[in-house]
């Protein structure tokens, strides 16, 4: 699409000031600017930001907002000054909110990502609004009130297999569009030759209690549903399994069972620090949320993606996603125990070979070039 469009972007990188958070979102404003467009990453959501330094949830979002404008800063430099966030006392940060406002209202799209925003009608005023669903089951839960999310042009979600027989996540309320998470390669350099710790890795929040979604009467339940089943899989592994966690996991329990831990803060306090993480290890190893796995949703997470944009190969739990990204090489999906050690054997066993395709994987099916423009051909159809 070779028009400059004017796009304005939603997202949670400075509520959630965390390396992984920073990269789902933020990738979206910076492939966008990339390919030639005039974008505005906005934050309003109404609430309270997370400080790391306090550990805690706060009104006052200046320190998030100063570590954002820097981080966003470095990573694409004309982005500097076109951003926007509102903490939870109402005080605004980056561009003033009359640009904001009048940005919105001449803008071509808004594109509403997660259910981020607090969707104040300057922000409905765009030409078209569109709504990504990175959370299948989740999301379709959560529709109430449906209006709300039919006040919308058009609905994209990382449910691949939607619509597919097998798959279970709503498809009757609103038109759903299959994307995926658009990753900005040039940022994700690999290791080049360089050592890595002989250990799978992965960065994830483990709530003790996690809750359940009802849809269509059936209840799906988060990822420490689907973890128990995996419990013992330190015991078959050729290598070490480390998990870096957030929230209050049994850190007792998960370490008489062989598996080594880390602190998720500690991994990713900055979006480098977080690649950093990555790129050190042998290979991910992940299960996914029961919601996402029941469903047969096809959904692949965006941490996974950044794993193989660094080249570093992903053994992740199946959630019909080989149906649109291959599987194999680089990217070895499982649904048992035995599967699941299986293929990290065979990722030890060869991890050139596994490192190569995994950047292959990202070039061809993550590039936010790819990504990006597929989804403005359809959100401005």
């Amino acid at each position: 699409m070779s028009e400059r469009l004017r796009i304005a972007v939603s997202g949670l990188a400075v509520t959630y000031p965390f390396g992984g958070v920073f990269w789902d979102y933020v990738q979206y404003p910076v492939g966008l600017a990339r390919l030639g467009h005039d974008v505005l990453y906005l934050e309003d959501t109404g609430h309270w930001c997370y400080d790391p330094e306090a550990e805690t949830f706060v009104e006052d979002g200046s320190r998030n907002a100063a570590r954002f404008a820097a981080a966003l800063g470095r990573l694409e430099p004309k982005l500097a000054t076109s951003w926007f966030y509102r903490d939870g006392g109402g005080r605004d940060y980056g561009r003033p909110w009359p640009e904001v406002a009048a940005f919105c209202r001449d803008a071509d799209l808004f594109i509403h990502i997660s259910a981020s925003c607090w969707l104040q009608e300057e922000y409905f005023s765009a030409k078209r609004v569109a709504f990504v669903d990175s959370d299948p089951i989740f999301t379709q839960a959560a529709m109430n009130p449906v209006e709300t999310l039919r006040r919308h042009d058009v609905f994209f979600t990382f449910a691949e297999n939607i619509g597919a027989p097998d798959c279970l996540v709503p498809a009757d309320v609103v038109e759903w569009v299959p994307t995926r998470q658009p990753i900005v390669l040039d940022a994700f350099v690999g290791r080049n030759g360089s050592p890595y710790r002989p250990v799978f890795t992965t960065v994830a929040s483990w709530e003790s209690t996690e809750g359940s979604s009802v849809v269509d009467g059936v209840e799906y339940g988060g990822k420490g549903v689907e973890f128990e089943r995996f419990i013992d899989l330190p015991a078959r592994s050729p290598v070490t399994l480390e998990l870096a966690l957030a929230g209050s996991p049994p850190a007792d329990r998960l370490r008489a069972h062989g598996w080594q831990l880390r602190d998720a803060y500690e991994v990713s306090g900055d979006p480098w620090t977080y690649l950093d993480y990555l790129r050190d290890s042998l290979g991910e190893w992940s299960v996914a949320k029961n919601a996402y796995v029941a469903s047969r949703s096809g959904w692949f997470s965006c941490r996974s993606a950044c794993y193989l944009a660094l080249g570093v190969p992903a053994v992740v739990q199946d959630t019909g996603f080989g149906a649109a990204i291959p599987t194999g090489e680089g990217v070895l999906s499982f649904a048992t125990l035995d599967e699941a050690g299986a293929a990290i054997e065979a990722v030890a066993r060869d991890p050139r070979r596994h490192s190569q395709a995994a950047r292959a994987i990202a070039e061809e099916y993550f590039d936010s070039e790819k990504v990006l423009s597929s989804l403005l051909e359809e959100a401005l159809r």
